[in-house]
């Protein structure tokens, strides 16, 4: 999987982590919540696929005493990441590859608006079942990320919902919309319930701890 930030979300680097405050409803609630899930795993080591600049793995180090790796292709987030952990030294280390290559042996995975690059819900239960092998029993995997109503006035609510929320943060209504069409070139939203039962396919036990505006927080547990 090649991915460029850059490209992307046509944004400089530099101001990604405002732009991300401004796009997505409740980004740092988000964050804390998926850590919150994650402190089970004590000193063990949690695995952040797509991690950009690092923004969950700090909440995930700020929180509790696991390591954490993370996982990116796109070589300019992880220098900003490297950056923004480096009081972090002793705890995390930083590996530049896809997340759908194979995954080392771990005690917890997240993501964080990344898995949304998976573009079948076919291609997300495989994945979902690699991490499910990676995590040792007990393991916890949390997938901070969009989803979308499958019924389409529900749909056209969530659309329409987090518009409001870019517009009520300083960005245009017509860019806000013009965003969604440009992110659709690489992001694909299925419906919660969808996400839920790849996860259970992969052999979790999974549940939404939080939700606001099209952004889910989805938790699998593996069995001890």
């Amino acid at each position: 999987m090649s991915h460029s930030v850059r490209r992307h979300l046509r944004i400089e680097i530099d101001a990604y982590d405002a732009m991300i405050r401004r796009c997505i409803p409740g980004y740092e609630p988000m964050l804390k919540v998926a850590a919150r899930e994650l402190a089970c795993v004590g000193s063990g080591l949690v695995l952040d696929l797509g991690a950009g600049t690092g923004a969950l793995s700090e909440t995930i180090l700020e929180a509790g005493t696991a390591s954490v790796e993370l996982l990116d292709v796109d070589p300019e987030m992880l220098a900003r990441a490297r950056n923004r952990l480096m009081r972090f030294a002793g705890r995390v280390r930083f590996s530049e590859r896809s997340f759908l290559e194979t995954l080392p042996r771990c005690d917890g995975v997240a993501a964080s608006l990344a898995l949304h690059h998976v573009p079948t819900i076919g291609a997300k239960r495989t994945l979902y079942s690699r991490i499910h092998d990676a995590l040792r029993p007990g393991g916890t995997f949390v997938n901070a990320d969009a989803t979308m109503p499958a019924e389409p006035a529900a749909r056209e609510s969530t659309w329409r919902a987090w518009a409001d929320y870019m517009v009520a943060r300083g960005v245009e209504e017509q860019r806000a919309f013009e965003h969604f069409e440009e992110w659709a070139d690489e992001d694909t939203y299925f419906p919660l319930e969808e996400e839920l039962g790849a996860f259970e396919s992969a052999g979790f036990g999974a549940e939404c701890v939080w939700r606001e505006i099209g952004m889910t927080v989805v938790v699998g547990r593996k069995g001890a």
